[in-house]
């Protein structure tokens, strides 16, 4: 593979604390050098990234590629293709298919079927067979077929019992749990946030206490087990408490924010006369949640902001709001929305560095993946954004398969132009290479 050097632009690697204009040189599939004056090799490829930042890898720690199963809503391909172009060098797909990714045959299927994909695949293992919440699932096998975390996410495990006898084994498995906190006999029937919005429009609601409840049960149990916990999609106020009161105790606990809970509340659902692509799970909150989400990703109590693409077929979701699906895709915009609210300074305290600790860094240290690093030595998986993009949201040209997003029409700054994996650039300026 001949050299790549990318020359001039603001890089920024959090894993370091290296914050500085300077070039990139990558060799062998590596990176080779970062520093100032760096000569062409012969033969080099060059991208001058003078207006760009060049950061590591982008790496979203939750999404749904709905393969195998469901290939009509996205496959490993289109979902691959929709990770890079939305600068992600890595994904870690959930368990929720069909069949369900509960025993080391299919998380080998989702290894064999990602060779060559344009981005990193990482599969998550169900922590019970079938989801079903009644057995354990094969989680030691799995991690050995290359498993990096087990999960029930689309469902909580509901008996308490096993969920600890669940996180004691993954706890001597060193084995990561990621959990999907809801309590459904509080939750049954809900199709947005319980509160003031839903009490006018005549939806039945999903209150809070639903997750608070839940969460607060594993994070106990956690004080029992010990081992290491990730709680997926944080999405209220209470929530939010309870993993810094979790943190402050010492527990092995981490947590994840989507961008859709950080920018939408509940009243989007009335605002957009009902449209199912509001309707997702965890709902949209109160304005209240939403501060408090900011909140604790400021001050380090949330560490990964993650997308939970969700994707489904337009059939699916041109239903009445009580029969749709939960989920949104947001695979190619994830990385925009919060670029916007960073560049446009409506978020003072978030730093460049900071979102690029949240979606890079941290989820490769959680999962124990390669990259969220520009070190010499280690893989090149980079992405290169260009801070003074214009984008305008229109699913009709993405790569994924679904349209499913409430941010349609919407007008943001920043974006990603260039993905680069193992050294390879597979996205370059709006075409998969």
């Amino acid at each position: 593979m001949k050299k790549l050097l990318i020359r001039d632009g603001r890089v920024i690697d959090p894993s370091c604390n290296f914050d500085e204009k300077t070039s990139v040189l990558i060799s062998d599939n590596k990176i080779e050098e970062v520093g100032k004056n760096i000569k062409v090799p012969e033969g080099a490829e060059v991208i001058d990234a003078g207006d760009y930042l060049v950061v590591p890898g982008l790496i979203d720690m939750h999404v749904h590629l709905r393969d195998p199963g469901y290939e009509y809503k996205e496959d490993i391909k289109s979902g691959s293709m929709a990770a890079a172009a939305g600068g992600f060098s890595a994904v870690a797909p959930m368990a929720n298919t069909e069949p369900v990714i509960d025993d080391p045959s299919m998380v080998r299927y989702i290894r064999e079927q990602s060779a060559g994909m344009p981005c990193r695949i990482y599969p998550i293992g169900a922590l019970t067979k079938k989801l079903e919440g009644k057995e354990i699932a094969e989680i030691g096998r799995m991690k050995i077929a290359g498993a990096v975390a087990f999960s029930d996410d689309g469902k909580a495990v509901m008996n308490g019992n096993l969920m600890r006898n669940s996180m004691q084994y993954a706890a001597g498995l060193d084995a990561l749990i990621i959990a999907h906190e809801e309590d459904y006999h509080l939750a049954v029937g809900g199709m947005m946030h319980e509160g003031a919005v839903s009490s006018v429009i005549g939806l039945r609601g999903m209150p809070a206490v639903a997750e608070e409840s839940m969460l607060a049960r594993d994070l106990m149990l956690l004080k029992i087990t010990g081992g290491r916990l990730h709680i997926a999609h944080l999405s209220t106020a209470g929530s939010v408490e309870l993993v810094r009161q979790a943190k402050a105790e010492g527990l092995m606990v981490t947590a994840e924010v989507t961008p859709h809970h950080l920018l939408l509340t509940d009243r989007v659902v009335k605002n957009s006369c009902y449209s199912t692509n509001t309707k997702v799970n965890p709902p949209l909150r109160s304005e209240q949640d939403r501060q408090a989400l900011w909140e604790g990703l400021l001050d380090g109590t949330i560490d990964v902001i993650a997308s939970d693409h969700a994707p489904h077929h337009s059939d699916d979701k041109d239903v009445e709001y009580d029969f749709a699906p939960f989920g949104l895709a947001g695979l190619e915009i994830s990385l925009s929305l919060m670029l916007d609210e960073v560049l446009s300074g409506r978020i003072k305290k978030m730093t460049m560095p900071n979102l690029i600790e949240k979606m890079s860094t941290a989820p490769a240290r959680i999962l124990r993946v390669p990259g969220g690093t520009l070190k010499k030595g280690e893989p090149a998986d980079i992405t290169i954004i260009d801070p003074k993009k214009q984008v305008v949201v229109d699913p009709e040209k993405w790569y994924s398969k679904s349209r499913n997003t409430p941010f349609t029409g919407r007008r943001l700054t920043g974006a990603a132009v260039f993905t680069i994996v193992d050294g390879r650039v597979v996205y370059r300026e709006g075409v998969i290479a």
